[in-house]
């Protein structure tokens, strides 16, 4: 669907049926596929046909809305996860091992924090935290020469600090290193990272492109614009033969799809991080809705900061759209259009009158999620971010009173309402 508007690959992108085929993506909740012969099948293992065989790997339902997905980030080839988290690890772990470093901002969701700075440390792999607002010419000297690859978010959570993807794109392709960056906040809604730089972008599919909290997902897509071959030496599993595959050598068998085939065929078979087809189908009908939701969640969410802006037992308010916002300007360049419907603020009185505040919301929910329809609200310094200290927390740029808003939906005037009553308990 390379020549639709974005809005209609939302609804449309990933499937097409046949004659006599069902209209909505079907759920073939099967985890095996049957051939006629043992040579079929064998082909199959040998990656000499395409093909389903066993879901682990791959599955019709699942290949659709990955289809979707990277057509709606104008990628060449994506894969779906069972989270985010695992979208993330796979992203990372495809081409940095045991031995290597990795580059990465500082203001990323704690959760992903974790995962890098100490699972991954545990397994060997090095990582190097920066501040997104870091010079060009500091950023330069952080490369080493294992450094594998760079990572950021788009937008922070909860920090909601915007990437600067030229820079880091630019400095990254110096070293001949691609830049990963978590789009889940913006959604391709709001910004395509690759028309910016960036090589690969993950999702936590579980957020706005999900849209309803009712299954866990995530999602990595290949731009196919990072030429692995003529770094050939610093990726090796791309570029050489894989003799768990028959000495196959995935930039030379699948050209700009070499690195979700690798990821298919050895992160997916050995770690088996697969979406049910049932969750799938679910993130699959969510997208549908993806390009009115996410024009809805900002307006909502604007309407909010600029009320906070103003109320006396607010302290702060952190929000792009904000003409006063310290992230303003890099918004006019990679979000013209919007964020996302995330705020965050501070409460006169900190962390007590925060806790405070959100116990008394009746229409907001105090959830562990973020980015769907219904309107939440948590303290991620003793929530989703509780495993960092406080130096941790600061880099992240999470404080002590930070709150963090998901702006729902729903009419803003009852939003509006209900904040209002929970500040004035």
């Amino acid at each position: 669907m390379a020549n639709y508007n974005i809005n209609t690959i939302c609804v449309q992108g990933g499937y097409e049926p046949k004659k006599g085929e069902p209209r909505v993506v079907p759920i073939v909740q099967s985890t095996t596929f049957k051939y006629e012969t043992s040579q079929q099948m064998g082909d199959l293992f040998d990656l000499k046909e395409s093909g389903y065989f066993y879901t682990r790997l791959a599955n019709p339902t699942n290949d659709a809305v990955a289809n979707k997905i990277c057509q709606l980030e104008g990628g060449v080839a994506a894969i779906l996860t069972s989270s985010g988290q695992a979208a993330n690890f796979y992203a990372i772990f495809n081409i940095a091992s045991a031995g290597d470093h990795v580059i990465a901002s500082s203001a990323i969701y704690g959760g992903t924090y974790n995962l890098i700075a100490k699972t991954m440390k545990n397994m060997g792999v090095e990582t190097t935290f920066v501040d997104p607002d870091i010079s060009p010419e500091e950023l330069e000297s952080k490369f080493r020469p294992n450094t594998k690859l760079v990572f950021g978010e788009v937008l922070a959570n909860p920090a909601l600090k915007i990437l600067d993807i030229e820079k880091f794109a630019k400095a990254a392709h110096k070293h001949g290193v691609p830049l990963i960056v978590d789009n889940t906040f913006p959604t391709p809604i709001f910004c395509r990272p690759f028309e910016w730089g960036a090589d690969i972008v993950t999702h936590s599919t579980t957020k706005y492109m999900n849209g309803f909290a009712n299954s866990v997902g995530g999602a990595v897509v290949d731009s196919g614009n990072f030429d692995w071959t003529k770094y050939r030496e610093k990726f090796p599993g791309l570029t050489t033969p894989d003799e768990t595959y028959h000495g196959t050598v995935y930039t030379e068998s699948f050209g700009k799809a070499a690195y979700i085939v690798k990821m298919t065929t050895n992160l997916m078979r050995d770690l088996g991080s697969i979406p049910s087809p049932q969750n799938s189908f679910y993130l699959g009908v969510g997208l549908e809705t993806l390009h009115l939701r996410m024009e809805r969640h900002y307006e909502n969410a604007l309407a909010l900061a600029k009320h906070l802006e103003k109320h006396p037992k607010v302290s702060w308010v952190s929000f792009s759209g904000l003409e006063n916002d310290s992230q303003h300007e890099l918004a006019k360049k990679y979000l013209p259009k919007g964020s996302c419907g995330v705020i965050s603020f501070g409460v006169v009185g900190g962390r007590e009158a925060a806790v405070k505040f959100m116990d008394s919301l009746k229409l907001a929910a105090i959830v562990t999620h973020v980015a769907d329809a219904r309107t939440c609200v948590l303290h991620p310094a003793s929530t989703t971010h509780r495993q960092m200290n406080d130096e941790e927390l600061l880099a992240a740029g999470v404080s002590p009173d930070l709150i963090r808003m998901s702006v729902g939906i729903e009419d803003v005037q009852d939003i509006i309402a209900d904040v209002d009553q929970a500040l004035e308990k």
